[in-house]
């Protein structure tokens, strides 16, 4: 069957639904972890916490790799729709990228750590990779590069002694943190404008975390070819046997991961470190895969009429996602706030989850007025460089959906 054939199925209300309230969970896991982190200020005084550990157990690096698994999902159902109406949207969603990349931008003068600009020029790797029409050479290049064989292979060359692998990484030295955090408005944007991105990438490029969002396109653009979303039905004994075996690599993982870096002499400690950053990517991407099908199970069973109500908030993942950043860098910041003084762990995720109920209620309200988020409006027409697109719904429409 022809990609365009296996997708159709996904203009499913139903089915979108599924993959919105995934991108939706994603979102929520994403954000708990900033709250708790303080959108990063926590790491200028780290001091373990129940709530924290919990919170960074159960959704860090893996609700960024959902993130990405849903980005490559979302590429293939914008291409497949765009075939079945004979467009060829390679240059268009090329161009979606660029203004993709231009929110980043903007958003990262605001908070550091923000994705999008490093999603938006990774994204441009899923043209290329979509002309492989072969899923099991897509499957291979996924596992080639979720192995972290760059991680090896500087865990090599520490081992030999190799200076460039010695070095410490930017982002555990860049110095500017500090600065954001208690410095003024224009302090925060001038620190973030350079050095604070720099950390940034270093970090994405440092702990793996490229190669990661590399794979989990190539895994979502194939998830979204063999229809496993728009046809869940189909996959239900491969499913669980993945879902099986993911939990089992979990905790294989988990218990092992302290006998594993003990393999490695502790000095130089670059090298263990390094192997540090590859296991723990390897366990992310094992909870993402238990978390993921997890949903799924629920969500065509029993957890449905809880679990869809996150679909909203994964229709406007851009809009919450950089509207959570001006929110709440400014109640932890010291420019606005200062909470990041006296917080503690426990208030920050309370907060977080408070906060992310609200954004739900928010979401369902906002959809019965209206189409598409603001940003993902302001997106959609800057992509098609018109502004017909429709924003508000009509009267009778909102009264239908109250």
């Amino acid at each position: 069957m022809s990609p365009a054939g296996e997708g159709a199925d996904m203009h499913d209300p139903a089915r979108l639904e599924l993959v919105d309230g995934l991108r939706g969970f994603a979102l929520m896991g994403l954000f708990l972890v900033h709250a708790v982190e303080l959108f990063e200020l926590y790491w200028l005084d780290p001091q373990p916490d129940p709530a924290f550990a919990w919170t960074m157990a159960a959704f860090a690096g893996k609700s960024f790799a959902l993130f990405a698994l849903c980005f490559g999902l979302s590429f293939f159902i914008i291409m497949d729709r765009a075939r079945a109406r004979g467009v060829d949207f390679t240059g268009r969603f090329a161009w979606r990228l660029a203004i993709l990349l231009g929110f980043g931008l903007l958003h990262g003068l605001v908070y550091r750590g923000e994705i999008l600009q490093v999603l938006a020029p990774l994204g441009l790797l899923l043209l290329v990779f979509d002309r492989i029409r072969d899923n099991r050479i897509l499957l291979v290049l996924a596992a080639i590069v979720l192995a972290q064989p760059i991680l090896a292979l500087r865990i090599v060359a520490a081992l030999d002694g190799a200076a460039w692998a010695l070095q410490p990484p930017f982002f555990t030295v860049e110095p500017t943190l500090v600065i954001a955090a208690t410095g003024s408005f224009a302090d925060m944007l001038a620190v973030n404008a350079v050095s604070g991105q720099l950390g940034k990438w270093s970090f994405y490029l440092e702990t793996g975390r490229i190669a990661e969002i590399v794979g989990l396109f190539l895994v979502g653009l194939v998830l979204g070819r063999i229809g496993f979303f728009a046809r869940p039905d189909e996959f239900t004994r491969p499913r669980r046997i993945v879902l099986a075996f993911a939990l089992v690599l979990s905790f294989l993982l988990a218990w092992s991961k302290p006998a594993l870096l003990e393999l490695l002499p502790p000095d130089p400690a670059a090298a263990r470190q390094n192997l540090d950053w590859m296991v723990t990517s390897w366990l992310a991407l094992a909870v993402m895969t238990v978390q993921v099908l997890v949903f799924v199970e629920l969500y065509l069973s029993v957890g449905r009429p809880v679990l869809r109500r996150l679909a909203p908030i994964g229709r406007m993942t851009l809009t919450l996602y950089v509207g959570q950043s001006l929110i709440f860098v400014p109640v932890f910041y010291g420019f606005g706030l200062g909470l990041y003084r006296t917080i503690t762990e426990p208030q920050a995720l309370a907060l977080g989850i408070a906060a992310f109920l609200a954004q739900i209620a928010f979401a369902h309200w906002w959809f019965a007025r209206f189409h598409y988020g603001p940003l993902e409006w302001l997106w959609r027409v800057l992509t098609y460089l018109r502004a017909g697109v429709p924003f508000v719904k009509r009267a009778a429409a909102q009264e239908a959906a109250a």
